[in-house]
């Protein structure tokens, strides 16, 4: 409960004070690389619920619907790869945590088509809470190339969550780039 509602308040905090950044990102990207700003796709969360992930983009339109990490470089927009440097594509996800289909902290969402990621979570019993905008794998450079792996350490941060291990997780995702 604590949780939800640190969630709750950053993201409300979050998506106030950033709000006049955000409205300018979006007439950014638009000029730039036009509509959609924002992209929303199909993740998993808890309990394995699909749900929209939003997202500014950072892609051409009609790039492929995979994970990042078999992503081509020449399908991200110039500005793209400055807002996924500094996770700023993540901040409409704010929206998703102050809905209840993300937290702040947690493992990654996945793609409803990526199996073995998913075989790997049910096992280690990763969908048991929301996915967050951040995550201990994350802030470890573990990427979902190692299904295995990347359960392996959404597992040990299930184990070990606490509001104060958030925060050093959230305090090492902003200085990590």
């Amino acid at each position: 409960m604590a949780k939800r509602l640190f969630d709750c308040v950053c993201a409300l905090i979050g998506l106030t004070l950033l709000s006049p950044i955000l409205v300018l990102l979006y007439f950014i990207l638009f000029l730039s690389s036009g509509h959609p700003v924002i992209f929303s796709q199909l993740r998993v969360g808890r309990n394995k619920k699909l749900f929209k992930c939003h997202k500014f983009r950072t892609m051409k339109i009609g790039a492929p619907n995979v994970a990042t990490h078999e992503i081509s470089e020449n399908v991200i927009t110039p500005i793209g790869h400055t807002l996924r440097r500094y996770k700023i594509d993540e901040i409409p996800q704010l929206w998703n945590v102050l809905v209840g289909d993300m937290s702040l902290v947690g493992p990654r969402p996945c793609l409803p088509n990526q199996d073995e990621l998913i075989c790997e979570r049910d096992k280690r019993q990763v969908f048991s809470i929301s996915p967050g905008i951040t995550g201990l794998a994350q802030v470890r450079g573990v990427d979902m190339i190692d299904p295995s792996k990347l359960a392996d350490i959404d597992q040990f941060y299930i184990s070990r969550q606490s509001l104060v291990f958030d925060f050093k997780i959230i305090f090492n995702t902003l200085i990590r780039r």
